[in-house]
């Protein structure tokens, strides 16, 4: 009994445990069959990468700096995706994506930090 691809279903020649006719057809399945939790997690890595180009825009002084949330909102940074969080002893969290990270402070203010 000849064995058939499983992409193209033609029939397959060589070792008795071979899927594919070839490399292409390997590629081919496997993205086809990988592609909602790939388009997911690429979705998600674009969120987290504009968050981190909003905060490394904004000129730190010393390691941070302040702002708004409404200057962080114009340049189109979503606060539901981060990466950790930071919690001081003294309680207070910081919110990080990758190594800048932001405070939230009265009256709508953000502290943006850089941790070394």
């Amino acid at each position: 009994m000849k064995k058939k691809c499983l992409e193209c279903s033609t029939e397959i020649a060589g070792r008795i445990d071979k899927k594919f006719c070839s490399d292409y057809c390997r590629n081919a399945y496997n993205n086809k069959v990988n592609k909602d939790s790939k388009n997911l997690i690429r979705n998600i890595n674009n969120r987290l990468r504009k968050n981190y180009r909003v905060l490394d825009s904004f000129a730190l002084k010393d390691g941070k700096t302040n702002t708004t949330r409404t200057r962080l909102l114009d340049k189109g940074f979503d606060f539901d995706f981060i990466t950790n969080l930071y919690t001081t002893k003294k309680g207070t969290t910081y919110f990080f994506v990758y190594d800048l990270g932001y405070l939230p402070l009265d009256n709508d203010y953000y502290m943006i930090v850089k941790r070394e």
